[in-house]
């Protein structure tokens, strides 16, 4: 997902460019990498995007046996189907995230960013705005899992302020998908 990402790449002020549609752009920034050079607009998820979304997860490495991504699509759309973002360049889907919020902590999955596009800020840019997102909804704390050999997804989150709260991820499947 985030192999390879450093600080150094970020652009100098905050993340690169996005945008809700039908709002003003969230960042207008300069970029010390000139790499960064595309707009990615950011804008909640839409049927159109399903194949293209699980495409995505499934380059990313994000899809497992136990979870059907067409089953969790459905079940986000049912619950707070605001949070679950897009990011797309020239009409092309590069990125997701999947947040979520049960009244006392927000949660986040699915961040995904297409290989090409790594080491861009677009991982930063829509958890910036998922995050955004969930503090309006009055979240005070957000959680994500993240297993613990990935050291470089580990390093960019850890690079955001979030930080090991020293507790055991446990889980118990209610459903199966298969």
């Amino acid at each position: 997902m985030h192999r390879g990402w450093t600080p150094a790449l970020h652009p100098v002020g905050g993340p690169p460019p996005g945008r809700f549609r039908g709002e003003a752009p969230l960042f207008q920034v300069d970029f010390r990498n000139d790499r960064v050079n595309e707009d990615m607009n950011i804008r909640p998820f839409q049927e159109k995007d399903r194949l293209p979304v699980i495409d995505l997860w499934k380059e990313a490495g994000l899809v497992v046996p136990q979870n059907d991504p067409g089953k969790d699509i459905d079940r986000k759309m049912k619950v707070d189907p605001d949070l679950f973002l897009v990011g797309e360049i020239d009409g092309e889907l590069v990125a997701t995230v999947m947040g979520g919020y049960e009244g006392h902590r927000g949660w986040i999955n699915y961040l995904a960013v297409k290989p090409c596009h790594h080491r861009k800020g677009y991982g930063r840019l829509l958890m910036e705005s998922v995050e955004r997102l969930l503090k309006r909804k009055g979240c005070p704390k957000i959680n994500l899992q993240v297993r613990a050999t990935n050291s470089g997804v580990i390093e960019f989150y850890s690079a955001m302020g979030y930080g090991n709260d020293n507790v055991v991820g446990l889980g118990k499947r209610l459903m199966h998908d298969s």
